[in-house]
This record gives structure tokens, sequence and C-alpha cells, in this order.
């Protein structure tokens, strides 16, 4: 467990913003996609407390694909990078996340002096939604549970998009129906069904 978890510090979009930038030197890549809870933070600077209790920020690089080990061997978990600052970079392939048709065009960018210039695409939050629901692990819905709580995302929003998953073994039907029927119960447990 890293130093900042233990101690109870939360990532932060300028941390964001630094794993953006030196994932995108390490890929020798303009371009990255953030992905996994740390996303949030694309859309959300300063989202909840409990959204951003992960030290690890998912990133595959957009163009360099081939260089995703390069950020995982330089800035992941017990690395130089990751004992020095207290927070580590995954670098694991975009496929590892199942998303709904259409997520790159809806993506947030994070485009600044802080990244010098590079770019972060961040998955949106609906998006980040389902992909946590078709992983269904307790961490990941408890992620959806507050995201609805905060009103960070619309359910309606949420249940179209998981009707924009592609049909496939990590998301077939009798899995989007439990996400479905899960969603429908937490939203009348928020008072708001």
């Amino acid at each position: 467990m890293s130093r900042k978890v233990q101690n109870g510090e939360k990532m932060t979009r300028d941390e964001l913003e630094h794993a953006i930038r030196a994932a995108c030197d390490v890929a020798d890549d303009d371009e990255v996609w953030v992905f996994g809870s740390q996303a949030i933070l694309g859309q959300y600077e300063n989202a909840p407390e409990e959204l951003r209790m992960s030290a690890e920020v998912d990133i595959a690089p957009v163009n360099e694909v081939a260089k995703t080990i390069n950020i995982d061997a330089n800035l992941g978990e017990l690395s130089t990078f990751h004992q020095a600052y207290g927070f580590y970079v995954h670098g694991v392939s975009i496929e590892a996340a199942v998303l709904p048709r259409g997520w790159e065009r809806r993506a947030k960018k994070v485009s600044n002096s802080n990244t010098r210039g590079k770019t972060g695409l961040c998955i949106e939050a609906h998006d980040l939604a389902v992909s946590k629901l078709v992983a269904f692990r307790p961490k990941d819905l408890d992620f959806v549970r507050v995201l609805l709580a905060e009103n960070l995302v619309s359910a309606r929003k949420v249940l179209l998009r998981i009707d924009q998953l592609t049909d496939n073994e990590r998301a077939p039907e009798s899995h989007r129906e439990a996400m479905r029927e899960w969603l429908t119960g937490i939203v009348r447990d928020l008072g708001r069904g």
C-alpha cells in the first residue's frame, strides 16, 4: 500500500496532470487515455474524496500503443516514481475497460501548462460508471453509488449507456440486465425513483 493511501490522502487534479505528463513522456506520445477511477478528475476537478481514494491512475497511450509497457515499467507500482510521489501510473491497454459505443468522442480533454501541452483524454463520467458496473466489484459499485448520490451522473443516462455496450463475453445481456437492476435499486434507495 502506498504512503499516500496509508496516510488517507486522496488523488488530486494536479497529480492527475502530473501522471498524464509523465506517461506521455515515457510513451513518447502526445495523448493518453485515462480510465479507471481517477478519470473522474478530468471532468470534476474537485470530485468527492470517496471517488479519489485510489493511488493509481490507469493510462494507455493513444498513438504509441506498443509503449504501454514502458509506462508500467517506469511509473508503475513500487517504481521510483511511485516512491517519490506517493501515487503511480498503471500502463494498461484501453481494451481492459469495457465501454459503451461512442466513448471516445465523449472523453474529457485535460491539457494545460501542468501537462506541458500533452493531452489526457479522460473517460466521461457516465461511460466510467458503466465501465465500473461491468466490473461489478464492491468497490466499483460503491464508486457508482457515490456518482449517483452526488448527482455527478444521471441514472437515466447510465441506463442509456448500458444499452450502448456491445454484447461480448464481459458484458453479456444477462450481466447488463443485472447492471440495470442494481442501478434501479440504488436509485430507489436514494429516494429518486
